[in-house]
């Protein structure tokens, strides 16, 4: 028996392996608990294994590269067309051993664990920069309910809130202003912390200074 690709269904707990060899005939059809994954793929010749672009991929792609393995991580959308029969591990696995052998498939390149810390601050950075964006317009509108309108940007909600805030003038009831003040906290805990991940960012990637 000589496995030269394997189609490889991540999951968080159980995994299920479907491999085959140079005929494309199947000669593994494995379920393997997360704890014994990379010992069965020891056992392995060097080949080709396929996954799905998920969480964990670039994971177990580095470490199966360490054990001589040639891992290609796909796209899920790649993948499906090449599904036969209703969606379950044992199908899938099958799926992505075929869609990894397609000379025109498209593979999502494997990263360091360098490149995957900087995709990973600019990841989380990402995901601040939309919470800090919907806050302000949740702010705007809800503002606005009480006839306190505040123009576009993020600089006017910081400069207005303040003076909204304390002005006793307007119609918000003291509950309201304690949340508008709450959130108020919670923009400029998002600025800060944006501003750390940029500092990161800008340590590793400093501009060049100019002649």
């Amino acid at each position: 028996m000589k496995i030269t690709t394997v189609g490889l269904d991540l999951a968080k707990v159980i995994f299920t392996v479907h491999g085959v060899d140079e005929h494309g005939k199947a000669v593994l059809r494995k379920t393997v608990r997360r704890a014994k994954l990379l010992e069965l793929f020891a056992q392995l010749p060097a080949c080709v294994v396929g996954m799905e672009a998920c969480s964990g991929a670039q994971h177990w792609a580095r470490e199966l590269r360490k054990l001589g393995h040639e891992p290609r991580i796909m796209a899920a959308e790649f993948v499906e067309p090449y599904r036969q029969g209703g969606k379950n591990d044992a199908n899938d696995a099958a799926a992505i051993c075929e869609a990894v052998s397609r000379p025109t498939m498209r593979f999502v390149a494997v990263k360091s664990v360098e490149q995957q810390a900087v995709l990973a601050v600019h990841r989380v950075r990402q995901g601040l920069v939309e919470e800090r964006t919907a806050l302000g317009n949740r702010l705007r509108g809800l503002l606005a309910e009480y006839g306190v309108v505040v123009g576009t940007g993020l600089d006017r909600l910081r400069r207005a809130l303040p003076e909204i805030l304390e002005d006793g003038a307007n119609t918000i009831p003291g509950i309201a202003r304690e949340v508008f003040a709450d959130a108020e906290q919670h923009l400029r805990q998002l600025d800060a912390r944006i501003a750390t991940h940029d500092r990161r960012i800008a340590a590793r990637f400093p501009r060049k200074l100019e002649l």
